[in-house]
């Protein structure tokens, strides 16, 4: 599952680090923090993997 925007990937990556123990987990916010709880490191790197280009920052809820 491809992330949706830029700032959903950035999140991912981010979490996908503290999980990995690369960062401490006390640095992550907002919804870093809650996917490193709910995801696995399988799902964080479908995340936050391919490009940022092209895709909008945010995706607005509909």
């Amino acid at each position: 599952m491809p992330a949706k925007s830029a700032a959903q990937q950035k999140a991912a990556g981010a979490a996908l680090s503290a999980k990995r123990g690369e960062t401490p987990k006390s640095s992550l916010k907002g919804a870093s923090r809650s996917m490193v709880k709910s995801m696995t490191e399988k799902e964080l790197e479908e995340l936050a993997r391919g490009k940022r280009e092209g895709k909008p920052e945010h995706v607005t809820k509909h």
